[in-house]
Formats: structure tokens, C-alpha cells, sequence
């Protein structure tokens, strides 16, 4: 412990130190109650430095508790500092004595001078003391040849922090810089002193050392011999252990050099514009044809039959629910007996469980009977639709020569049957390929003026929007309207009204039901005198503003959703808008957009919008329905996104929305850049990978599911149209109708016995029959067959796949290089069995997706057969221009590359087409399920009206065993009113530029048409007849549903709808 006398001193100890002068630490370093031995005066400034270092170094200590230093510290220092002063002198008289030895130039005094001056005097060797003494002369000539002038201070630097200062001539020494201090240069120093004879110590170990490695040079090599042994095999066993330790990363390792070699070969043969035979040769296996791919293929057919099945059956239900609609209606206005609607439940009844007229007898007669002339006739239909299907032109032309009622239905059957419904990639293709060359012909021929397209109805466009709304297109509307539409359909209390007549009517009908007294306002006003209430501006403003903020969300849904819009629909558009660009290159951008906005919006989404429920975007218990106030919501949004589309704004009639007109320009400007982008997509070549060769390398033919009717339909049709879609006398499709000659007849193309010539009712059974589908493998007249002349083209395929069999077994850098070398024993053996294997396999084949039998043929050749075989071919196609023998024939091995690209893209796209096909299979299995739900909905219905009927005992005899009385009621007669009669019953309330004096003069007939419910309506005027209108009986109820008191026909004749139902009721149905 420290004496309180002794911590006072510390602390002038400490802060003499702090204030860095040397003369206050001495003074405070003498204090007796200090006690700090060996304090030297003449070393204060040394002291100072010390008891300074040693204390910052505490100071930055973190672990030091006192940041000051203690007696025992400052002692230790000073202790420390006096052997610095010992070690200085002992420096300097080294120094000092060897320069003045090296002056005096006596080299017998070296070797003592070094030992009684030096540190550690054992460490210099006596027998070196001569070329100590040389090595130091030499040096310090060199150091005297330096300097020209010098002066007598020598300065050390100890623990290279305290520097020391010496004067040779006066004898004095400083820890302080010198006034004027000038060092003497040409004397030696300490340190360089020292050097020469550690040195010298170094070198004489180092010859003694390699003198005893030169005597046991022998010995040496065997140790070391031995050391590598043992090292080399402790790092082997080492290097073992940890492979074996690390054996899965070293195999994913490996697994992962592989794979980037492989990928580099494949990128060679992706990217390369002439990939070499070695990198084609490790990738041909890719082209073999495994269990799996045929397992994949006959997969495909199926769901593609199934699908296509499904499609026609979802669509005749939905005509005869339709119908069934009708007829329910009818009924519930006792327009037509209760046995014409079991009639048609019935019929509806047979169809339920997705029964097909389709027979057996079909596959054992007729078309598909084993007979070289029906083969021949059906191979001949193969070719003729292959043709139809792959060369767009002759259906783009005949679609323009029928009228468009029949071209409409063509469109809806045929067609779309021809091309499966685009239920794959291949037949997408072609389909957008037909659309797109109808739509550029149909622009050419029947469009005059830009908006010619707008106003009228193309029948192409029409095609287009009806296909993608089908059932591949269905599902995108869902996802890109169904959550918005929804939305607006479960919000009861939105109320949007943009009528003001109907708001203020609503107005009055609402103060009447409140009061309970006549409203003394006029219940008929216009729009301006309805605008002149304020409390209908209030909720015309309310409407507007709740149908601003539902249009809004209905807008995001679609921009938000381009990706989600069908590619053939985007393309079209594309196709459209540069169709008319070409015909018309003054049109502006806008104008252009405008027709593209028509097609993306007002023609595939507006319909959907208006009725949801029409068009599956919402999910309709059987017997549910959209009610007005939802059906008018979804009409007001739908009519404002219209005219944003079309960049319209609200005026004339529409002036009291025009406070949404800036809103329109904005949504405009939205809806130009969603056209535009919309446009923005890749041809089909390039987005379905698709070229002149595609069906060449597919495993399958392609396939069609067509039945009779169509098949005969469109023999006929093209018979009759010849002329104008293939006047040459050596066109393919002339040809190819040629070789079938006349249409036949149902009966014929079944053949004999498949109807009972004594059948009553043969007519209705052949067309029963007409309606059996058949599958046609289509092929192309000209693929390589048996005896057929080889053409440029399919000689090509034959020898790339001779090369592809030559190349597996046989290597080479180039083909020449391999054609031109023998091959082995062994290359022929390999080759025989590699030929076997696939024998077997193709005896597994489906025989529909065989090769021909001149391929198979070849395939049998032996290794040096194919080689010649491939040269005379090789030859043959250089003169043909096909390939060339100055780039040893790469143009072929490119076409084997892009074969193997292409076979790869394939599959990949069939796993793709496999799982699209059983998605649409469910979704059509739901939509059968539906309508499913809907028959034993009507069923229901239909039982309750019995059970009613029996328990009114009513009159008329219902058998339901079909063995009573004709069901159905006789068709009624016309009738006939003149214009003044209609006015006196009320039903007619007056005609536009006609005095009432002057309808004696007009007379009206009324005609019920074969379809139920639907009713012609003739005008004359003098006898003469002047225009007919269709009433639906359906349109005029849901008038009556909704309020509507007056309609007209011929656009001047005002009608009592309400007194207009009741007549058709009296006069047609005996109500």
C-alpha cells in the first residue's frame, strides 16, 4: 500500500509528465516522499520521455483499472531508462573505437576492439578478424567518399523511439536535439558495425553445413527419398478419406461438370449456325421415339376426341335448353300444351347422360370398311382436308362465296371441326393462319372506308370473337371478369340509374308509396323538364358517382390482365390493325387503335359484361337469373368503358353525363396504351415454333373428329364453288375432287346394309346417321409413300434419317469423313443390333403412326449399304440445289440440328397440350354438369305442372307412353287488322307522319313462324307491302317485366305492349 505522503507525490509525479516538461518530472521524481532510487539530472529529458511512453501505453490499456502511473511503475521506468543510458555508452564506445582503429589503419587492434566494446562478444570469430577488418575499411571509404563536410556529433536511436546524441570531441552527450548539431557521416554506425560480423558468423555455419550435406550426400537422398515416400502417402490416404467423406458432393460435383459440358454442346447446337457432326452426333439420340412419347401421343388423341366430343354435345344441349326456356315460358302463358314441352324434355332427357348418335355399324361399313375403293375414297378425304387444314386459302375464299347465313353456320361446324377447336398447338397455328388470311382477304374485297369495319359485322371478326369465346377462350373472360362482375352483382345496394326520366318516375313512384296519395307531379316528362328537380340531379349525381368507382374497378381488371388475353385474339389484332393500315396508310394511330378497341373490347369483353350469365363468367344456380337493377349496374359500366374505348363522348341525348367526359378522355388514354401493347406479339411461326416441316417430325398423324353430315356438306360446298377458289385445271384441290368424283348420299358413303331399305322411317334414321362422327388421319397427297415419285423435299427426310443411322454407329469429324471411311466388323454388328431394337419397338407402334414402308426398308440396309445409298441421294440433292459438297454437305446436318431442336420444343409443348386438354375437359365436364342441373331443374318443374294438371282434372288426356292422342297443336292462321282496328282495340296508338284518318288505308298480318313463339309482322299500305319485322314473344314479356307500356315497330308505328301480348295470346294460343 502507498503512504498518503507517497500518493501526493504520484500526483506531481503524473502531472509533471502530463505537462510535458522535463525539469518539473525531475523536480518531482527528487521528492523525498517519493523514494525513486537513481535519479540522474543530467537524464531528465530521457526520464521524461519514458515516463511518458509508459504512461500513454497505460492509457490505451482498456484493461487498466488507474489511468495514472504508481511508485512502482515510475520506478521501473526510470530503471528502464538508466539501461538505455548504459546500452548508449556502450554503442558509442564500440562505435568510437573501431572508426578510430579503422583511422589509424591498425588491423591487428580490430578483433580486440570488437570483443571488449561489443554485446555479446562469443558471436565474433577470431579467424575472421582479417576480413572483418577489410569488410569495414571498404565500407567506411565508401561513406568517407560521400560526404564533403561533417561534424563531430554521432546520434543513436535506441528501441527506435529515443533518439541519443554524442560529440566525438568534447566528450558530450544529450538526450535533446543539439542547437547545432552536425553529424559526423563518415564514421560507421553501431548497427552497421554489427552487420559484418553476423554476417561472416552466418556464412562460416552455412559452408560448414553444406560440407556435411556434400560427405553424406548418399544418405541424404535416402532420408529424403524416404520423407517424400511417407508424405506422398499420407497426403494420398488423406486425400482418400476426405473423397470418401465427401462422396454425394463430389458426385454432384462431378454431375455439375458434366451437365455445363452438355449444356455447352447444346448451346453449340442451338446457337451455332453450323453445329459440327461431333456435337450432332451426342444429341441424335433425342429424335428416337420412346413408349412414353407414343403413351403421350395416344393420350393426346384421346383428351383431343373427348374434348372435341364434349364441345359439340355442351353445345346441342345448350340449343335445346334454350329452347326449353322458350317452351317453359310459352307454357306459363298457356300459349302451348304441357305435351309439346315433354315432347322436348323427352328428346332433352336422351342427351343428358352425353349419349351420342353415333354407331358401331359406321367403323364396319361404309367409309371405313376394308375395301381397296372405300380405302381409296377415304384416304382421298384424308387428303383433301389435310389440304384444307394446311392451305387457308381455299377455305379463306370459299367462306366469301357463300351467302352469310350459310357461311355463319359453315363457320360454327365445319371449321372449327376441321381445326379440333384448336385444341393443340399444330392446329392453333393453322387456324390463326386461316383467320388471319380470310381477314386480309376480307378487308381487300368487302372493307371501302376505316370504320366500315366498326360499323358493320365481318364475318371473320365475328369468327374470331365466337372462337374465342368458346370453350378455350371461356376460362380468360372468367379470370379477367368474373371477381369485378361479381362484385358488382353482390352489392345490393348499388343502385346506378343514369336515366333522368327513370330516376324521376322512380322519384314519384316512391312519394306515392310513402304518402299513399297520387303524386299531383306529371308522370310523363322529358329529360329536361326530370332535370329541373333537384332531388333527381341529387341521385343522378349519386349514380354517376357509384358508377365512376365500379367502372374504375371493372378498367383495372382489364388493363391489369393483358397477359391473361388469348394469344390468337392479340394476334388477330396485330393482323387487323396492319391490314388496315396497308389498305389505308393515311389512317392515324388513333384510328387504328379505335378498331382495335372495337374488336378487344366492344366485340369479345362488352357482350360478356352485359350478361354475365350468358356467357359463363359467373357460376347461375338452374333457375337463378340476374334481376333489372343488376342487369341495368352492369349495362351502365359496360356502355361508359364503350365509349372510353371508342373515345366518345356523352352528348346530344347523353348531355346530362357529360360531366363524365374528362373521366372518358382519361380512361381513353389507358385504353390506347392496352390496344397498343395488345398488338405487341410475336408471329405464330415464332410463338408456336411451327414451319413447313413441323408435321414431318411428329410421331402422329394429325386427326380430325367429323361427322357425316359435314364431311358431305363440304364436298358440296366446294363442288359448287370450284371455279372461284380453284379455277386451275392442275390445282391439288381440283385434283383431289376430281378422284372423288359427285357428293355421294348418306346411304352411299355408309354403303349397303347399314340402313333396312323397308324402314318407315329411313329418312329420319339417315339423319340420325349423318350425324355419326368419324376420325380422318390426315396426310398429305404428296408425303413419301410406296411407289410415289420422291420430290426434293421428301427425299431430304429419307436421307437425313439414313445419316441419323449412320451417325450413331460410325464417328467421324465430318460427314464426307465417314461416308468415305470403311466400316468395321464391329460398327456393322452395333448398327444390326441397333436396327433390331427398333423393330421391336415398331412392332409396338400404333399403326397410325408408323413410318411408310419405303423408310422402314431403308432402315433394314446394312451400315455400308445406307452410306452409298446416302451419297447417290446427296448427289441428287445438290443438283436440286438442296444441299452443296463445297461445305462437305453441313446444309443437311443443319436441318438434323434443327430436327432435334424441334423434337425437344415438341414435347415439351405436348406435356404443356396435355395438361390444356385436361383442363378444358373439366371445364367442360363442369358446364355439362350445369346443364345437367338445369334439365332436372326443368324436370321438376315439368312433374309439379302434372301432378297440378291431374289434380284439376283437367280435360285434355296427357299419356306420357306416346301411344295417345298427336301432341302439339295445329299451326294457327294468319291474321289480318288494319291500322284502324289495332287503334280501336288500343293496341295500336299511332303512326308517324300518318293522319288517324288514313289507317283504314294500312293493314297488318301476323304470322306465326315455325319457331315457337316467334311471330312475322307484314305492313301494307294500299295492298301494297311495304316492310316485315319479327316479334319474339320472349322480348315482348321481358318489356312487360320491366315496365315498358309502349315499343315500336318499323321505327314510326307506337304499340300497347301490355294489350299487343294479349292479342297474340287470344288470336294464337286461345287465351
Amino acid at each position: 500500500m502507498h503512504s498518503l505522503p507517497g500518493i501526493v507525490a504520484v500526483g506531481y509525479i503524473n502531472e509533471a509528465i502530463d505537462e510535458g516538461n522535463p525539469l518539473k518530472t525531475l523536480e518531482s521524481l527528487l521528492l523525498p516522499t517519493a523514494n525513486i532510487r537513481d535519479v540522474d539530472p543530467d537524464y531528465a529529458q530521457h526520464y521524461q520521455d519514458v515516463l511518458y511512453h509508459a504512461k500513454s501505453q497505460k492509457l490505451r490499456d482498456s484493461e487498466s483499472v488507474s489511468k495514472v502511473l504508481w511508485l512502482d511503475e515510475i520506478q521501473q521506468a526510470i530503471d528502464k531508462a538508466n539501461e538505455d543510458k548504459d546500452r548508449a555508452k556502450q554503442w558509442v564506445t564500440l562505435i568510437v573505437d573501431v572508426n578510430q582503429c579503422l583511422e589509424r589503419k591498425k588491423s591487428s587492434d580490430i578483433l580486440s576492439v570488437l570483443k571488449s566494446s561489443a554485446y555479446n562478444a562469443n558471436n565474433i570469430i577470431p579467424e575472421c578478424a582479417d576480413r572483418y577488418y577489410d569488410a569495414l575499411e571498404k565500407a567506411k571509404e565508401l561513406k568517407t567518399e560521400r560526404v564533403s563536410s561533417e561534424g563531430s556529433w554521432l546520434k543513436l536511436t535506441l528501441q527506435e523511439k529515443y533518439d541519443y546524441y554524442y560529440n566525438v570531441d568534447s566528450k558530450e552527450s544529450s538526450w535533446v536535439l543539439p542547437e547545432s548539431c552536425l553529424r559526423k557521416e563518415s564514421w560507421l554506425m553501431g548497427k552497421e558495425i554489427e552487420a559484418f560480423w553476423k554476417g561472416y558468423k552466418q556464412r562460416k555455419s552455412y559452408m560448414l553445413r553444406r560440407q556435411t550435406f556434400i560427405d553424406n550426400i548418399y544418405s541424404i537422398v535416402k532420408i529424403q527419398s524416404w520423407f517424400r515416400m511417407v508424405t506422398a502417402r499420407k497426403s494420398y490416404l488423406s486425400r482418400l478419406q476426405y473423397f470418401r467423406d465427401h462422396n454425394n458432393e463430389i458426385v454432384k460435383i462431378q454431375s455439375l461438370l458434366r451437365a455445363n459440358k452438355a449444356r455447352d454442346d447444346y448451346k453449340t447446337l442451338v446457337g451455332s449456325k453450323n453445329p459440327p457432326l461431333t456435337v450432332i452426333r451426342k444429341f441424335v439420340h433425342l429424335l428416337d421415339q420412346s413408349d412414353l412419347d407414343f403413351q403421350e401421343e395416344l393420350e393426346v388423341a384421346r383428351l383431343r376426341e373427348e374434348v372435341v366430343t364434349k364441345i359439340r354435345a355442351n353445345q346441342q344441349l345448350e340449343k335445346d335448353l334454350n329452347l326449353m326456356d322458350i317452351k317453359i315460358g310459352l307454357l306459363v302463358k298457356n300459349r302451348i300444351t304441357l305435351e309439346d314441352v315433354i315432347s322436348h324434355r323427352t328428346k332433352l332427357n336422351k342427351k343428358k347422360g352425353g349419349e351420342m348418335e353415333i354407331l358401331n355399324t359406321a367403323d364396319n361399313q361404309g367409309i371405313k370398311s376394308l375395301s381397296k375403293e372405300r380405302r381409296k375414297t377415304l384416304e382421298t378425304y384424308q387428303q383433301l382436308f389435310y389440304l384444307l387444314q394446311t392451305n387457308p386459302l381455299y377455305l379463306a375464299k370459299l367462306i366469301f362465296q357463300m351467302p352469310q347465313n350459310k357461311s355463319t353456320k359453315f363457320m360454327d361446324t365445319v371449321i372449327f371441326t376441321l381445326y379440333n377447336y384448336a385444341s393443340n398447338q399444330r392446329e392453333e397455328y393453322l387456324l390463326l393462319k386461316l383467320f388471319k388470311t380470310a381477314l386480309e382477304e376480307e378487308i381487300i374485297s368487302k372493307v371501302d372506308q376505316v370504320q366500315d369495319i366498326v360499323t358493320g359485322n365481318p364475318t371473320v371478326i365475328k369468327m374470331v370473337v365466337s372462337f374465342n369465346r368458346g370453350a378455350r377462350g371461356q376460362n380468360t373472360l372468367r379470370q379477367l371478369l368474373a371477381p369485378v362482375v361479381k362484385e358488382i352483382i353482390d352489392d345490393k345496394s348499388l343502385i346506378i340509374n343514369t336515366s333522368p326520366v327513370e330516376v324521376y318516375k322512380a322519384w314519384v313512384n316512391q312519394l306515392e308509396t310513402q304518402t299513399g296519395e297520387a303524386s299531383k307531379l306529371p308522370y310523363d316528362v322529358t329529360t329536361e323538364q326530370a332535370l329541373t328537380y333537384p332531388e333527381v340531379k341529387n341521385k343522378l349525381e349519386a349514380s354517376i358517382e357509384n358508377l365512376r368507382r365500379v367502372t374504375d374497378k371493372v378498367l383495372n381488371s382489364i388493363i391489369s390482365s393483358l397477359d391473361l388475353l388469348p394469344y390468337g385474339l392479340r394476334y388477330i389484332a396485330k393482323v387487323l390493325k396492319n391490314s388496315i393500315h396497308e389498305k389505308f396508310p393515311d389512317a392515324t394511330e388513333d384510328e387504328l387503335l379505335k378498331i382495335v378497341g372495337n374488336l378487344l373490347y366492344y366485340r369479345y369483353m362488352n357482350p360478356a359484361i352485359v350478361a354475365p350469365d350468358g356467357f359463363d363468367i359467373i357460376d347461375m344456380t338452374a333457375g337463378g337469373q340476374i334481376n333489372s337493377d343488376q342487369r341495368r349496374n352492369l349495362g351502365s359500366v359496360a356502355k361508359v368503358l364503350q365509349h372510353a374505348a371508342s373515345n366518345k363522348l356523352f352528348e346530344g341525348e347523353n348531355e346530362h353525363l357529360s360531366s363524365m367526359n374528362n373521366y372518358l378522355s382519361e380512361t381513353y388514354q389507358e385504353f390506347r396504351k392496352y390496344f397498343k401493347e395488345a398488338c405487341n406479339v410475336p408471329e405464330p411461326e415464332e410463338k408456336f415454333n411451327m414451319d413447313k416441316y413441323t408435321d414431318l417430325v411428329t410421331v402422329s398423324k394429325p386427326v380430325i373428329y367429323i361427322s357425316i353430315e359435314e364431311i358431305i356438306s363440304t364436298h358440296s360446298l366446294l363442288l359448287e364453288h370450284q371455279d372461284a377458289i380453284a379455277p386451275e385445271k392442275n390445282d391439288l384441290l381440283s385434283e383431289l375432287l376430281g378422284l372423288l368424283g359427285e357428293v355421294p348420299t348418306v346411304e352411299s358413303f355408309l354403303g349397303e346394309g347399314a340402313v333396312d331399305p323397308n324402314d318407315p322411317n329411313k329418312a329420319n334414321t339417315l339423319n340420325q346417321l349423318s350425324k355419326t362422327e368419324i376420325s380422318l388421319f390426315l396426310t398429305s397427297k404428296y408425303d413419301i409413300g410406296d411407289g410415289e415419285s420422291v420430290d426434293g423435299r421428301s427425299l431430304m427426310i429419307k436421307t437425313k434419317k439414313l445419316i441419323i443411322d449412320v451417325i450413331r454407329n460410325q464417328p467421324g469429324n465430318t460427314l464426307t469423313e465417314i461416308l468415305e471411311t470403311p466400316a468395321t466388323a464391329q460398327q456393322e454388328v452395333d448398327h444390326a443390333t441397333d436396327m433390331v431394337s427398333r423393330a421391336i419397338i415398331d412392332s409396338r407402334t400404333p399403326e397410325e403412326m408408323k413410318h411408310s414402308q419405303s423408310m422402314m426398308e431403308d432402315a433394314q440396309l446394312p451400315l455400308e449399304q445406307k452410306k452409298r445409298k446416302i451419297q447417290r441421294n446427296l448427289r441428287t440433292l445438290e443438283q436440286t440445289g438442296h444441299v452443296s459438297s463445297k461445305n462437305k454437305y453441313q446444309d443437311i446436318l443443319n436441318e438434323i440440328a434443327k430436327d432435334i431442336r424441334n423434337q425437344r420444343i415438341y414435347r415439351k409443348l405436348r406435356k404443356a397440350e396435355l395438361a390444356k386438354l385436361q383442363q378444358t375437359l373439366n371445364a367442360l365436364n363442369e358446364k355439362a354438369a350445369f346443364y345437367e342441373e338445369q334439365i332436372n331443374y326443368y324436370d321438376t318443374y315439368i312433374k309439379a305442372c302434372l301432378d297440378n294438371l291431374k289434380r284439376k282434372n283437367t280435360r285434355r288426356s296427357i299419356k306420357l307412353d306416346g301411344k295417345g292422342e298427336p301432341k302439339g297443336a295445329k299451326r294457327a292462321k294468319p291474321v289480318r287488322y288494319t291500322a284502324a282496328k289495332l287503334h280501336e282495340k288500343g293496341v295500336l296508338l299511332g303512326i308517324d307522319d300518318l293522319q288517324t284518318n288514313q289507317f283504314k288505308n294500312v293493314t297488318f298480318d301476323i304470322i306465326a313462324t315455325e319457331d315457337v313463339g316467334i311471330f312475322d309482322v307484314r305492313s301494307k299500305f294500299l295492298g301494297v307491302e311495304m316492310e316485315k319485322v319479327q316479334l319474339n314473344i320472349q322480348d315482348l314479356l321481358q318489356m312487360q317485366y320491366e315496365g315498358v307500356a309502349v315499343m315500336k315497330m318499323f321505327d314510326k308505328v307506337k304499340v300497347n305492349v301490355n294489350l299487343l301480348i294479349y292479342l297474340l295470346n287470344k288470336k294464337f294460343y286461345g287465351k
